[in-house]
């Protein structure tokens, strides 16, 4: 497999894992992952956006109307043009990997209880 089939791969394999993104991959989500590799994206840049945009959707209030599902791999092309212009200090990513099991873990265990709440 070459680094470009192995990047694409990689990116595809990372946004999908995400909460809220859909379970197969699009022709435009093929399109954007090319798009990250022929613009020398580093693929941890991409995976340091990708968690990212994740967390600042599942950090929002409690109370704020909840969000669709991301649509598109394209929703985080933003966030990676931020993170190139601002990159992110050594160790970032290994805490946003954490972080974002903890929100994902613990917005899990919250709807777990609404759902098996004894107070319907």
């Amino acid at each position: 497999m070459s680094a470009h089939a192995e990047y694409i791969a990689a990116v595809l394999m990372l946004y999908g894992d995400l909460p809220d993104t859909p379970r197969r991959v699009s022709a435009s989500d093929h399109w954007f992952a090319h798009r990250f590799y022929a613009d020398g994206v580093p693929l941890a840049v991409v995976e340091t956006a990708l968690l990212l945009g994740s967390l600042r959707r599942l950090a929002r209030p409690p109370d704020a109307p909840p969000l669709p599902p991301v649509r598109s791999l394209a929703y985080f092309w933003p966030v990676v043009d931020e993170l190139r212009t601002h990159p992110t200090p050594d160790g970032y990513l290994d805490y946003l990997r954490l972080k974002l099991r903890q929100a994902w873990d613990a917005k899990s265990a919250n709807a777990q209880i609404s759902t098996f709440s004894d107070d319907r």
